[in-house]
């Protein structure tokens, strides 16, 4: 966990850290955490909810809990600035080496988080992402019909090796994720911001799942335009990454460092150092 310990009074930093954006999700959230905190029980974990500007009382429910509860810290935005700025915002304060997303809707289902976490543990350390990727959509026929294509678009031109990538179930290493370039959409574009970074990209599948309370924040329309525009902004950062250095420390880093940031190592060199 994450409180203090008992003696030394040092903080323990958690191994794993769940990140959860939200809005107007205060019906969802008590049971969705219970579920995170029963999926990573026995493991070192934090979990952070980032109130996106909610009008349901959201932050409220979140400081009340999170009184009791030593895992669970809270942030907010103080008006809404959309699901990506969420999520980099919770991974941002996260201590984890190992960083996992989740929609605060309570659709991905959190008994899939180890599953994620030994398929990016077990890849190696070449591998940064694990990505989740939805089977049996519960969204309406023309939403799967929608995302069926925009995925097919994406996959022909990013050649992300990625059937889904909009799945909130995703794991990553903290040091890659810090590497990242940041926009509006960009936790979509995961898998080939990843990729573009030299990192390799496993996936696990997700049974997808209803929502239990409230509607959804987005429409078909309303992502469509933004959606292409992202698109193929991410199509011309991949083109001008033309070749990502292989870096090896020659003095005053101290050793440890093959291919990839020493263990708990600040300051080591990184494993794709940015051009």
């Amino acid at each position: 966990m994450t409180s203090d310990g008992p003696a030394s009074g040092i903080e323990v930093v958690p191994g794993i850290s769940v990140v959860v954006p939200a809005k107007d999700e205060r019906e969802n959230l008590p049971e969705l955490l219970s579920e995170i905190a029963a999926a990573l029980s026995g493991r070192s974990f934090e979990v952070i909810v980032i109130d996106d500007g909610s009008s349901d009382g959201t932050s409220e429910m979140l400081a009340d809990l999170a009184s009791r509860t030593p895992w669970l810290r809270a942030m907010r935005h103080a008006v809404a600035c959309g699901q990506s700025a969420s999520v980099r915002t919770g991974l941002h304060a996260a201590r984890g080496d190992i960083l996992v997303t989740i929609d605060g809707d309570g659709e991905n289902d959190p008994a899939y988080i180890p599953a994620l976490v030994a398929a990016l543990e077990s890849a190696g350390e070449g591998v940064a992402l694990a990505a989740g990727q939805r089977v049996g959509r519960k969204a309406s026929r023309a939403k799967r019909i929608a995302s069926k294509l925009a995925n097919r678009l994406r996959g022909a031109l990013l050649k992300d090796q990625t059937r889904d990538s909009g799945c909130g179930l995703k794991a990553i290493r903290r040091e890659v994720f810090l590497q990242l370039p940041y926009f509006d959409s960009w936790h979509r574009f995961l898998p080939a911001l990843v990729l573009r970074e030299g990192h390799g990209v496993t996936h696990v599948d997700i049974v997808d799942r209803q929502r239990r309370h409230g509607t959804s924040k987005y429409g078909i329309l309303d992502r469509a335009f933004v959606g292409a525009l992202d698109l193929f902004g991410v199509w011309w950062l991949r083109r001008r990454r033309k070749r990502v250095p292989e870096v090896s420390a020659v003095a005053g880093f101290g050793e440890g460092i093959s291919g990839g940031m020493a263990t708990g190592e600040r300051g080591a060199v990184p494993p794709a150092l940015k051009e």
